[in-house]
């Protein structure tokens, strides 16, 4: 694998998995919608590994190419540029933020199928979503620690998979492997594997504003790879599609 990797879309979530890159020895290729000028202040802070260009030129740079950008921009992403590339959709599909897409919400086909579809060149893996952006960073560790976590991943390219798997060990995450993209409903916003497993059990009778809270201040938890497995398999196409917070904290629960 190329010791470079690039970004589009340099949210909380991408800056923390750039920050586990670098930290891994990988160079990292920041980008945004914006231009690299507005990623100044991240490079600084990521150190002489990093710098930042357009989107089309951060896929030109990396044979792995990190998405986390609101999905809703999924098709302004450079299909071109991303021809032959190993794209991995860190996306999850929130309604309220990104409005109804009738295709996801009639349960036709999934968000990594449609980004897919857009990027009929590149080689699609779907992971790195399932976890907050402060344990994404903090919970990372040297493989063979017993408090190691692992994270679901799904695409249609065994090779590609076998490519970020290889990332992902090297960020600190082992990796479930949890079928094709036509699966990875099952690791999606709202599901039994996103998110709470890895904040560990909240306190009853939170209001929203208290779960909130809890969501970016409560401890981690370490979640095995078996328990991915028994979470993807309790997962089911039943329900709303994406993820509303309300889900995530029923009021009084």
């Amino acid at each position: 694998m190329s010791r470079t990797i690039a970004f589009i879309g340099n949210g909380n979530l991408g800056t923390a998995i750039a920050r586990l890159a670098v930290d891994a020895g990988y160079d990292v290729v920041l980008s945004n919608s914006r231009g690299p000028e507005t990623l100044a202040d991240a490079v600084t802070g990521l150190g002489d590994r990093a710098r930042a260009t357009t989107p089309a030129e951060a896929a030109r740079a990396a044979g792995l190419v990190v998405v986390s950008m609101p999905f809703h921009a999924h098709d302004k992403l450079p299909a071109e540029a991303l021809a032959g590339k190993i794209v991995v959709d860190a996306m999850h599909y929130f309604p309220d933020r990104d409005g109804r897409i009738e295709e996801l919400e009639e349960r036709r086909t999934t968000s990594s199928e449609l980004l897919q579809r857009h990027l009929p060149g590149s080689r699609v893996v779907k992971t790195l979503v399932n976890m907050d952006f402060l344990r994404m960073h903090t919970s990372a560790r040297r493989s063979g620690h017993p408090e190691r976590s692992a994270l679901p991943l799904t695409g249609d390219d065994p090779a590609a998979k076998a490519e970020v798997t290889g990332f992902l060990d090297a960020i600190g995450y082992d990796a479930v492997d949890v079928g094709r993209l036509a699966d990875s409903w099952r690791h999606e916003a709202g599901t039994p594997v996103n998110v709470l497993p890895y904040v560990g059990e909240p306190p009853e009778g939170m209001n929203q504003e208290q779960a909130h809270e809890w969501l970016f201040t409560g401890p981690s938890a370490v979640v095995g790879a078996g328990r991915v497995e028994e979470l993807t398999g309790q997962a089911t196409r039943t329900g709303r599609v994406g993820l509303y917070l309300e889900d995530l904290f029923p009021v009084g629960n």
